[in-house]
């Protein structure tokens, strides 16, 4: 049958409309989303990729070694020094005087010279006593022939053995009266009472002096005294005799040695030191008394101990430490050295050496400059560089 449609049967219903709608927005969202994951995962791919090829070039592409300087621990017998501080004083000084209260006429030397045991320094006015000298040895005189007289007397029996009592006790008056005067005459002469230097005058020509007026300093310089302490613990080491070094800041590098000559036996009840004198030569009379030295004593020897150069030694607030070298050896055979930070523990510091007790030993390398490139475990390579020499005067603390 050839019927035409109606329009009814053409236009479809209106609930048709309606579910085609959800279906338009299902698809869009699948599409959206599968974007999203797409780019997500494309971004998520690439971050892992290049953290891949980040981690493959450092893996493949490591910093060189490391170039350092080298040192040996060493096991050595190192002097057993005791350090301090003390200061020089003369064997012989003294301000000389004047026993005797006088004018001075005559000034017999030259401030700052070399003198010796009884040469002329200063003349006092002694005329009176010169005239008082003549009149006694005159008295002594004829004393003396009165006494001769008064014996041949008695020899012959025409005299008395009082008046040779007499004639004695005269005599021996004018003898004591001459050698009194003789030692006030002697007074007012001063003499150099030992081998010295002058020091400057404190005199002038025409002065009238006091007794105990200071005329001039004299010090004996071919000898001087070092004093310095030591404490109770180190008393029990110190002997009479041993060695005793001196630096003063007068003489950088230069080194005086001499013996301990006296310790006092006695220790201080306030500060618990001894106080110990050693005596030093000074043919140059370049030490000169009052200068202040760094004193080193030598004492027995201790057993052997290990030691590193000073420079090798980290010291921080975590601890000492040294970078220790190790090898190692790879799947081609080769030797790769790395520097590891290890923990030590230090003694005392002598001649450029640090004491190590615990942490190395002897004949294990370490690092010695270059310390401050270094992290645990870097590769390192040994310099032909030596390590710096020991100073000849090491800086004090």
């Amino acid at each position: 049958m050839d019927a035409k449609t109606s329009p009814s049967q053409q236009t479809p219903p209106l609930g048709d409309t309606s579910r085609t709608k959800p279906v338009r927005m299902t698809r869009w969202f699948v599409i959206v989303g599968g974007a999203l994951l797409l780019l997500v995962g494309a971004i998520v791919g690439f971050n892992a990729f290049r953290n891949h090829m980040i981690a493959e070039f450092f893996k493949n592409n490591k910093p060189p070694p490391t170039s350092v300087s080298a040192a040996e621990a060493k096991s050595e017998v190192l002097p057993n020094l005791l350090t301090g501080v003390g200061d020089l004083a003369a064997v012989h000084q003294v301000d000389v005087t004047t026993d005797v209260n006088g004018r001075v006429t005559e000034i017999l030397f030259t401030a700052g010279a070399q003198v010796k045991k009884g040469d002329p320094l200063v003349q006092l006015f002694d005329a009176p006593d010169q005239s008082d000298l003549a009149s006694f040895k005159a008295q002594t005189l004829a004393a003396s022939l009165a006494l001769d007289r008064a014996k041949a007397l008695v020899a012959k029996q025409a005299g008395t053995q009082a008046t040779v009592d007499q004639a004695q006790a005269a005599f021996d008056q004018a003898s004591a009266s001459v050698s009194r005067t003789e030692a006030v005459i002697s007074q007012k002469r001063i003499l150099a009472p030992f081998d010295g230097e002058l020091g400057v005058r404190k005199v002038e020509l025409g002065q009238y002096l006091s007794a105990g007026t200071q005329i001039v300093s004299l010090t004996d310089l071919s000898r001087l005294y070092l004093n310095f302490t030591a404490t109770e613990k180190e008393r029990s080491v110190l002997n009479v005799g041993q060695s005793v070094r001196i630096v003063v800041d007068a003489y950088p590098g230069r080194t005086f040695e001499g013996k301990i000559t006296t310790i006092e036996p006695q220790i201080s009840a306030d500060t618990r030191n001894v106080r110990i004198q050693a005596t030093f030569a000074n043919p140059d009379h370049i030490l000169k008394p009052g200068m202040f030295a760094t004193t080193t004593v030598e004492l027995p020897p201790k057993p052997a101990v290990v030691t590193v150069p000073e420079t090798s030694v980290d010291y921080t607030l975590y601890g000492d430490s040294v970078w220790l070298i190790k090898e190692h050896k790879t799947e081609d055979g080769k030797t790769n050295l790395t520097a590891d930070r290890t923990f030590v523990k230090t003694g005392p510091r002598i001649q450029g050496r640090v004491v190590i007790t615990t942490g190395v030993k002897p004949g294990d390398r370490i690092v010695a400059v270059g310390q401050l490139k270094l992290q645990s475990g870097s590769a390192v390579v040994i310099s032909d560089d030596p390590p710096p020499p020991i100073p000849a005067q090491p800086p004090r603390n």
